[in-house]
């Protein structure tokens, strides 16, 4: 099922292009966002940063940290503080094997986008990811041009 462009549903609001590059993605889950009225509406206009936050497991629940959702502006004195921690709903399941992930050495959760679903909930993808050293970072980017370049040549020859 094609979906359409202006849908205000299934539509990405923020999304962390930097995590791939900066993390090598292991594993991802989708996370329902508990969110305000005024939290949402301010999705609703596509206004979001999610490039330097993270999750974190405390207490059996995960939690969005540092994630910026700028004050709604028709919402006067009802607004919402733009870098509260969010919490992120998964079941037991998943929120387990996060946890375990994370214990290991060097894994983090990362949020890769946030984004509506067909439904017009607010959902957040996950990815518990290994940071990537200096070296790898290098090598991804070579062939990231590679793939540039190699397309030009295939373009010119036909």
């Amino acid at each position: 099922m094609a979906q359409k462009k202006d849908d205000p549903n299934n539509k990405t609001v923020a999304e962390n292009r930097k995590a791939r590059f900066s993390y090598e993605v292991l594993d991802t889950v989708e996370a329902g966002l508990v969110l305000t009225g005024t939290e949402v509406k301010s999705l609703r206009q596509g206004q979001a940063n999610i490039a330097e936050s993270y999750a974190s497991v405390e207490g059996g629940e995960v939690w969005l940290i540092n994630s910026y959702l700028p004050e709604y502006l028709q919402a006067n004195r009802f607004n919402h503080e733009p870098r509260r921690r969010r919490k992120l709903l998964l079941n037991k399941r998943e929120m387990a094997r996060m946890a375990q992930s994370v214990d290991r050495e060097g894994m983090t959760l990362v949020p890769l986008k946030i984004y509506f679903n067909d439904r017009g909930r607010a959902k957040i993808l996950l990815a518990v990811g290994r940071g990537k050293k200096l070296h790898d970072k290098r090598e991804t980017e070579k062939k990231r041009d590679w793939n540039r370049e190699k397309g030009r040549l295939l373009k010119e020859r036909g």
